[in-house]
């Protein structure tokens, strides 16, 4: 099957509903911490450079993403707060493990505002954050500014550094077609490894951790 030709005639349909719909699941639920986020934007932008499109669709992809991490991040929030003041962790298990979560409440603790800000670059603190921060009991509006600026900072710069980086190479053609096929077989195969890890992750037995801070 050629990749690239499929993808000139499905491609941004294809992007948008991939991108607003793996965004969202990242910023929201644990499953999020095995999916391969920065990879995933960077090749949008690459995939709508390669099929042509408008400066305009890669800005309003930006934008729609952007919304969709902000909204996700909610909900990840007031999932953490139903939670209470713990989280599971995987005894045994190698990401999901009361030793990182540990370490993502300290990481809230020591910068605040801006941890919240700068997490959005960390893959799986990016997704254990909002949980985290719920279940502290983090002030709402606060959040909600922090993780809004951090998906402003976030989402556009991958995106449009993957579509104007593309159109940068615009004379070498082979280049693009490379980078991506080179990036949509890591996203393929990053996420089938990633549902692998999550699965074998949440067979092992599980641990409390407290997120409280106190």
């Amino acid at each position: 099957m050629n990749v690239v030709g499929w993808l000139a005639e499905n491609g941004p349909l294809m992007v948008w509903l991939i991108v607003l719909g793996f965004v969202f699941v990242e910023c929201a639920f644990i499953v999020g911490l095995f999916l391969p986020g920065d990879s995933l934007l960077f090749t949008a932008g690459l995939v709508l450079a390669q099929h042509g499109s408008h400066d305009a669709e890669a800005w309003a992809l930006s934008v729609a993403a952007t919304i969709i991490a902000v909204v996700g991040n909610q909900l990840g929030y007031h999932i953490g707060r139903k939670a209470g003041s713990s989280l599971t962790g995987r005894l045994g298990g190698r990401v999901l493990t009361p030793e990182k979560l540990t370490k993502a409440r300290d990481f809230l603790d020591r910068r605040g505002f801006w941890a919240i800000v700068l997490a959005r670059w960390i893959p799986w603190i990016r997704t254990l954050a909002p949980m985290i921060a719920g279940a502290a009991a983090m002030d709402p509006r606060r959040y909600m500014t922090a993780t809004a600026v951090g998906a402003v900072l976030w989402v556009p710069t991958l995106v449009l550094l993957g579509f104007y980086g593309a159109g940068l190479l615009n004379q070498y053609p082979w280049v693009i077609t490379t980078a991506v096929t080179v990036g949509i077989a890591f996203f393929v195969v990053g996420t089938a490894w990633g549902i692998w890890r999550y699965r074998q992750e949440m067979r092992k037995p599980t641990e409390l951790v407290s997120v409280s801070g106190d």
